[in-house]
């Protein structure tokens, strides 16, 4: 199992909305990069919900239920999708303020390359974000 960190804009669709939902197409990646991320992303990884925007904050834990498929509303085979399920809220949500000020999170692709959509997560960093939202 892999983890994952999967950005999107709250005003368009957020933890909440994927709570309501119980799951949802993750649709909407155009970088490259967070494609080929994307691509790797395996039934069972599990994926930290980050809001972007005013919010830039983890708010939720999500599964993958599906391998990588060609998005079904786009004619490009490239243009990749995955369904997710809800699994939990945080306890507390994790800032990016609180993720910058721990100087483990140095070499977090979060931190590194900020526009990324889809950013892998070490076990150790994974961890690290559990433990932050505990408080």
């Amino acid at each position: 199992m892999a983890y994952w960190l999967l950005k999107t804009e709250p005003e368009e669709y957020s933890y909440s909305d994927l709570e309501h939902n119980g799951s949802t197409v993750w649709n909407g990646v155009n970088n490259a990069l967070a494609l080929k991320h994307l691509r790797t992303i395996n039934t069972g990884d599990l994926a930290l919900i980050y809001h972007t925007g005013k919010e830039r904050q983890i708010i939720g834990v999500a599964e993958v239920t599906s391998q990588p498929y060609p998005d079904p509303k786009l004619n490009d085979v490239k243009r990749v999708v995955v369904d997710l399920r809800a699994v939990q809220r945080m306890p507390q949500p994790v800032t990016l303020g609180q993720i910058k000020q721990d100087s483990s999170f140095a070499n977090f692709d979060l931190v590194r390359l900020p526009r990324l959509s889809v950013v892998p997560v070490s076990e150790s960093h994974w961890q690290r974000l559990l433990q932050l939202s505990k408080g």
